[in-house]
């Protein structure tokens, strides 16, 4: 057993140093009638008024020790591996079309988002919106509820003009800034986008995707419309230990998420064993010996000195 207060023990002295002075005592005596007549030695009698006079020393004793804070080393732990996530979400006017289904595609997306951030509990998420610009809409965050309630006031049908157009690019370097500033744990980016980007011709999707390899980032890319998606994104992708889905409704791109979500498991590592407080031996033998003391007051007293 240890102590979290190692220096309140050293109060023990006190306890100690009421026991030796009633073990040798010998203060004034006070002459009655029988000491002057022959008795029988009594030793016992002698040895347990001593131990009964002991009790209020050995309590405090069990008083300090708890007010020292006792430990005892607890059961190894496992802790979860956070796992860094930057959901980019495209914004554009055409990400308010309907989709096979009826549904809109950005509502769909929205809805898939805050059903993927449940399932990562205990990860770190953020939220990046982009058209034109890119916008960092929820910073990387261990609190996911602070997604999901900061997703319902996206709306790709009220976003300004210059959010029309695609620029996935920007949206990615975006989401590689942020990660490339965490030292622990994965990084991930999962893109969700429904058009061709302005800004990954000429060699620049290439050129991301090794920067998000050399980061050590995967991406995932989403591509939500009717189609398949553009090669561009299989370029980006390919550098990466990513992969790219297209979803054409709601349903699928449930199933994306899910399978991202599978694919990305979370990851634990152990903990080690750490001091936890324990009272509880000390609180048995405190109130023993406490029952102990009330029950020689009963009928066991110390001679007047």
């Amino acid at each position: 057993m240890s102590f979290a207060h190692p220096w309140v023990v050293a109060l023990w002295l006190v306890p100690m140093f009421l026991l030796l002075w009633e073990a040798f005592r010998s203060g004034p005596t006070v002459a009655m009638p029988f000491d002057h007549r022959a008795h029988d030695r009594r030793p016992w009698l002698r040895r347990s008024l001593w131990l009964a006079a002991a009790f209020p020393p050995l309590i405090l004793a069990i008083t300090i020790a708890v007010m020292a804070g006792p430990q005892v080393m607890g059961e190894p732990q496992i802790r979860r591996e956070i796992t860094n996530i930057e959901i980019a979400l495209d914004v554009s006017g055409s990400m308010g079309v309907a989709m096979s289904d009826g549904t809109l595609r950005s509502d769909t997306a929205v809805a898939s988002i805050q059903h993927f951030c449940k399932m990562r509990k205990g990860d770190a998420c953020g939220l990046t919106i982009f058209g034109g610009e890119t916008i960092r809409w929820t910073p990387l965050t261990l609190d996911l509820d602070a997604i999901a309630l900061a997703t319902p006031f996206i709306d790709a049908r009220k976003m300004p003009p210059h959010m029309n157009s695609t620029r996935i690019g920007a949206a990615l370097r975006s989401c590689m800034g942020s990660l490339s500033e965490q030292e622990e744990g994965d990084r991930l980016i999962v893109l969700v986008s429904d058009g061709f980007s302005s800004d990954l011709g000429g060699g620049a999707a290439r050129q991301i995707g090794q920067e998000l390899a050399s980061l050590n980032i995967a991406l995932y890319a989403i591509f939500i419309g009717s189609g398949s998606a553009p090669g561009q994104l299989y370029e980006v992708v390919g550098q990466t230990q990513g992969e790219v889905f297209a979803a054409h409704d709601s349903a699928a791109l449930q199933r994306v998420f899910d399978h991202i979500d599978a694919m990305e498991p979370a990851k634990l590592k152990p903990a080690g064993a750490r001091p936890i407080e324990d009272f509880s031996l000390l609180a048995w033998i405190g109130l023993s010996l406490l029952g102990v003391h009330l029950f020689t007051s009963l009928g066991w007293r110390v001679t007047p000195w």
